[in-house]
């Protein structure tokens, strides 16, 4: 049995029977006026995140999300795309895809404005998308990319790569991990399967979504996971695994890089008025400005009049690169 196949039989298992402890169901879940989310929703809400923003659901956008647990975020992307098959919702565990169908005729009754309609739910896999090329607005996955191995998970970048529009989003909720972890954990596929031995390096992370073309970066949040510890799994050191909710925006790759936004400000702290460095960075006094970690780098070496912030790892747009 591969750790795909493990993956499938896991999620068929919490389709079946819902498992209010798997992944990270006790995050806050986002409401919005109007909107009603049913308690078996959030009982299915496996993720460790969100990937639901106001700023990118703007003017009945055309939304993708692969791997649609129990419905919920299918539903709070309807909310902001209530047309016919505005969403669409790709799985490749059968019992998923029915339990979703179930749960939002549960939504119909306790929200007058959605209809089932709005969400077309397909069978697929996020390495072969059953979805045009350039059709995507936003694209969203949520605590899925994070199982795959890194050949996989390169194949998974490009396909979302592949159906966005020019200048569409890739949003994304996933564990990450710093510290290294050993081939036994790496290769149960059960844990793997659970979003707890795959997670790799946020640097590395973001080097598969630029190395696939996204050409802006943006981390919104970092925030505590889950620990392995010696006592309960194999492992001789206690594992810090974080989750990150982040954006990858399908703009032109710049000719010096990517854009990654960490989270860094820039202020302007010397005697002129402003401070320009000519390259379309304009930095008043006193003012903080969100810059992007390359332009954070220049602006240091531009001037010694210039506090630049330690990456907070939240980013919520504004600011230039």
């Amino acid at each position: 049995m591969s750790y795909l196949d493990a993956t499938q039989d896991l999620y068929k298992e919490a389709a079946l029977t819902p498992d209010v402890g798997l992944c990270c169901t006790t995050n806050p879940v986002w409401q919005f006026p109007g909107l009603s989310i049913p308690k078996i929703m959030q009982e299915m809400n496996y993720g460790c995140g969100s990937t639901v923003s106001a700023q990118d659901l703007v003017n009945d956008p055309k939304v993708l999300y692969v791997g649609v647990g129990g419905g919920m975020e299918l539903l709070q992307f309807a909310y902001f795309s209530r047309q016919i098959a505005g969403v669409t919702g790709v799985d490749s565990v059968d019992e998923m895809l029915e339990a979703s169908r179930n749960n939002f005729k549960i939504a119909e009754e306790e929200n007058d404005w959605f209809k089932s309609e709005y969400v077309n739910l397909v069978k697929g896999d996020a390495l072969n998308l059953p979805v045009e090329d350039e059709s995507i607005d936003v694209a969203a996955q949520n605590c899925l990319f994070n199982i795959f191995k890194m050949e996989d998970l390169k194949k998974a970048v490009s396909e979302m790569y592949r159906v966005l529009k020019p200048h569409g989003r890739l949003v994304m909720s996933d564990p990450t991990c710093e510290q290294p972890m050993n081939e036994e954990l790496r290769n149960d596929d059960r844990l793997r399967a659970l979003c707890l031995s795959g997670s790799i390096p946020i640097r590395d992370y973001v080097k598969v979504l630029t190395d696939a073309g996204f050409g802006t970066i943006e981390i919104r949040a970092r925030k505590s996971y889950r620990v392995l510890t010696p006592n309960h799994y194999p492992t001789d050191e206690l594992i810090h695994i974080e989750s990150i909710e982040i954006a990858a925006i399908k703009d032109p790759m710049p000719t010096d890089g990517p854009c990654i936004f960490t989270g860094k400000t820039a202020i302007y702290y010397g005697n002129e008025e402003y401070f320009d460095d000519h390259k379309g960075h304009v930095l008043q006094q006193n003012q903080p400005l969100a810059v992007c970690d390359k332009t954070a780098a220049a602006l240091a070496e531009a001037s010694d009049e210039i506090h630049i912030s330690e990456s907070t790892w939240h980013y919520d747009g504004g600011g230039c690169c």
